[in-house]
């Protein structure tokens, strides 16, 4: 089947996400901008607020409706980091604070975190609507076998909404690894799968200049499939390049910004 859009199928423009010849039991989506925070680790926790707010301003004043976040950004990624230990109250603080730029803003926010369950840590995306409620929760459910010391897996997938558009996540290794996380969503109508993660670019990496660079890592590759194998776009965010101490297997360069990807939408800038 031909998957190229018809001469007077609509053109992605900046930052917008043209969806078209979705499968029928998909509703289309005609435009809708999104953001991706590709922002630095943050210093402290408390900055990951601060940069955290600042982003959301920024992607509400260029149009946005959306704005996704890397993986862990609030309070930050603590494997390999020297993240302060986990606290409960500072996360619900936090959280407090970016669900009123959300408001502020009129954007919703898919926002990486971690948060407390029965009593145990986990990676986690709070979803929070553009008038500062609660959406909900996707929590990582295939962990990163060097994650399995510091937090426990969650249970279950779940969609989101945010006006016309249905989105689902996928967390780092979950969604390079596991493709049933994406196809999950897509066969229940998602037009979007979000992918935050976690990696940068380790000193001397290779540094691709081009969308799917053959040279580039499993990682892009990973990406494409998902979006091929399911036909709705993945999104994967990052966190900006920086020194990294991660050891070299795991590393990742992160000046690709390639999202959305999709058989029928290829790249937004």
């Amino acid at each position: 089947m031909d998957e190229r859009p018809s001469p007077e199928a609509p053109k992605p423009r900046g930052r917008c996400l043209a969806l078209h010849r979705l499968p029928p039991e998909r509703k289309s989506v005609d435009l809708f901008r999104i953001a991706l925070a590709n922002i630095r680790f943050p210093a402290t926790p408390e900055e990951s607020v601060t940069l955290a707010e600042q982003a959301i301003e920024q992607a509400a004043a260029h149009g946005a409706r959306i704005v996704c976040f890397p993986e862990c950004f609030i309070p930050g990624y603590r494997i390999g980091k020297p993240v302060p230990p986990p606290d409960a109250v500072f996360l619900e603080r936090a959280w407090s604070r970016v669900a009123a730029a959300a408001a502020t803003g009129n954007i919703t926010v898919v926002l990486g975190t971690e948060r407390f369950a029965e009593g145990q840590l986990r990676i986690s995306a709070l979803v929070i609507n553009s008038d500062g409620s609660i959406a909900g929760v996707q929590d990582k459910v295939q962990l990163d076998p060097s994650e399995d010391a510091t937090f426990t897996p969650g249970v279950g997938r779940r969609l989101f909404h945010a006006g016309p558009l249905t989105f689902g996540i996928a967390i780092c290794h979950e969604g390079f690894r596991y493709p049933e996380t994406v196809r999950w969503a897509a066969q229940r109508g998602a037009h979007l799968v979000f992918h935050p993660h976690f990696h940068e670019a380790e000193p001397g990496a290779f540094r691709p200049t081009k969308f799917a660079d053959p040279a580039n890592t499993f990682h892009e590759k990973s990406a494409l499939c998902r979006a091929a194998e399911n036909t709705p776009a993945t999104s994967p965010q990052l966190i900006a390049p920086a020194p990294a101490r991660r050891p070299p297997q795991r590393s990742f360069a992160p000046t690709v910004r390639f999202s959305p990807i999709s058989p029928t939408v290829k790249k937004v800038f």
